[in-house]
């Protein structure tokens, strides 16, 4: 008896992992499997947890700790799946990246977009679109938000770093404006020193010059 009751917590595991809360395919412009790849994190990490916490057998703790496990990390792939596609759907500009990671959502914008040059006054015509976005963070309370400022490597490193906290300051300052939780929303300056691409061509100052959103779930 003992043997089929694992048997059948252990089929349960693998239909979650592949079904994982929903069709993935539903959410065009997504990345369609980020669902399945939560449910199959949140697996192993409940499995483990089982292991640890249990108070019956360990084979039985192991797969019930992998059922809920799965259950809540398919839970929020599906969430991230369904608020990539609106965000890309719901965005105004084309040049506009929503990445998704699976737990995580990075909104990207270049600053040619947001500021003039030299400058951490966001262009009028970009709330829109930053209001947008606040309005999905509202739609969508647990996470927690990182807007981090971006530069090239031209002039002065010190100068730079200010420039970018100025600029990630007006754009949280933006979402907070659009009605987001002060308590959930942080700004960093990176200045020059995550570049994404080459700072010795125009194209590559250009994409390096950004302001980064991360939005990482919290359940």
């Amino acid at each position: 008896m003992q043997m089929i009751r694992k048997s059948a917590l252990i089929g349960g595991v693998a239909l979650l992992t592949l079904t994982a809360c929903g069709d993935p395919s539903q959410y065009p412009g997504t990345d369609g499997n980020r669902t399945q790849e939560g449910a199959i994190a949140g697996a192993i990490a409940g499995g483990v947890l089982g292991a640890i916490t249990g108070n019956g057998s360990r084979g039985d703790e192991i797969v019930k700790g992998a059922i809920v496990g799965g259950l809540a990390g398919g839970i929020v792939g599906n969430v991230m799946d369904k608020q990539a596609a609106e965000l890309r759907n719901d965005f105004g500009n084309g040049q506009i990246q929503v990445i998704n990671n699976g737990d995580e959502l990075l909104v990207r914008m270049p600053n040619a977009l947001l500021f003039d040059t030299d400058s951490a006054s966001l262009k009028p015509q970009l709330r829109s679109d930053l209001l947008v976005l606040a309005d999905s963070l509202n739609k969508y309370p647990q996470s927690l938000v990182t807007v981090t400022g971006h530069t090239d490597s031209r002039g002065d490193a010190a100068y730079n770093q200010n420039l970018s906290e100025r600029r990630a300051g007006s754009v949280a300052n933006a979402l907070f404006n659009g009605g987001v939780d002060f308590s959930r929303v942080r700004a960093l300056g990176a200045g020059e020193n995550q570049p994404i691409a080459t700072n010795q061509t125009a194209e590559g100052r250009a994409q390096n010059r950004r302001v980064e959103i991360s939005i990482r779930a919290t359940n």
